[in-house]
């Protein structure tokens, strides 16, 4: 069944805070710098909620890192 494996459900993790930290950038300015609100960024920080793709490759890109880095699937 797509998005489950062994009865798991696929939850997609990520590397934002810790990226968007290392830099010394706030919310806001990575906000801006890829096109979305503060609040987008803030609920893709605590895992409530999944970008686009294009959203992923975007904040991958800023960071210029490949989107395996920033964004992956672990099954629970």
């Amino acid at each position: 069944m797509l998005g489950m494996m062994s009865g798991k459900q696929a939850v997609v993790k990520n590397n934002v805070y810790a990226l968007r930290s290392a830099r010394g950038l706030t919310q806001e300015a990575l906000a801006e710098a890829v096109g979305v609100t503060r609040q987008t960024v803030i609920s893709i920080e605590k895992e409530n909620y999944t970008p686009s793709i294009i959203l992923a490759l975007n904040i991958a890109a800023f960071f210029g890192v490949a989107v395996e880095k920033v964004f992956w699937i672990t099954y629970e």
